[in-house]
């Protein structure tokens, strides 16, 4: 089980609006939904699953702005592929939240 952050920017799309570019992106991950887990934040999609899917998705999800008019797309990823225990979002975040009460 692995947890991939991702941030896509579409640039060269004359607006500094990304919204549009946001949902269409999302609706790739729903129809993904079932073999992975995903949560949007303000500033990127964290993604859980098994690394190789992740790593197909990321790179349909890096096509995405180019299907919608973007002339060029920048894409950053930060993977978390912990193998000696199962982790998942949820198990992160409560572990610190764990912490927070001691």
């Amino acid at each position: 089980m692995a947890i991939v952050q991702v941030t896509i920017v579409p640039l060269g799309t004359g607006t500094p609006s990304v919204g549009a570019y946001v949902a269409d992106v999302i609706r790739v991950l729903e129809q993904a939904e079932g073999t992975i887990q995903y949560q949007l934040t303000p500033m990127s999609t964290i993604i859980e699953g098994e690394l190789d899917e992740l790593l197909a998705i990321v790179r349909r999800l890096h096509e995405v702005p180019f299907e919608n008019g973007a002339m060029r797309v920048s894409t950053s990823i930060t993977i978390d592929d912990r193998r000696d225990k199962k982790g998942t979002m949820e198990q992160k975040l409560r572990s610190v939240e764990e912490r927070l009460q001691q």
